[in-house]
């Protein structure tokens, strides 16, 4: 898997968003074990304490669980994934919005444009 990692913020922040986005996505499907820290790690470029401090805030955050015989899983809560995907969704049409006002447009008008965007995929 591809990381993208820059010195934008730290990198535990953006592991720990990726990871997110790859959990809400089905890329790591619900209840199913994480590849270990080391792994991720390595996979990654990231010293293994830089990846422990991003999966501990998904644990925190109830994305993931941890149990010392079996190692981290995808959490099997479809409600919490769920409530996460969609803040995930509200942050990305935010932005979207204030980026189409910063260019003068309404809401209104953005929603069209993305109306007319559809038309053409």
């Amino acid at each position: 898997m591809n990381w993208k990692l820059d010195d934008s913020m730290p990198i535990w922040i953006q592991l720990t968003e990726q990871i997110t986005k790859r959990i809400v996505s089905g890329v790591y499907p619900l209840g199913e074990k994480l590849p270990s820290v080391r792994e991720l790690a390595a996979d990654a470029s990231v010293n293994p304490n830089t990846m422990q401090r991003a999966l501990s805030k998904l644990d925190d955050d109830g994305l993931t669980e941890t149990n010392r015989t079996t190692g981290r899983t995808v959490t099997s809560s479809v409600d919490v994934v769920n409530d996460v995907r969609n803040k995930m969704a509200e942050q990305q049409v935010k932005r979207y919005l204030d980026g189409m006002a910063q260019l003068g447009f309404s809401n209104e008008q953005a929603k069209e444009m993305i109306e007319l965007g559809e038309n053409d995929l």
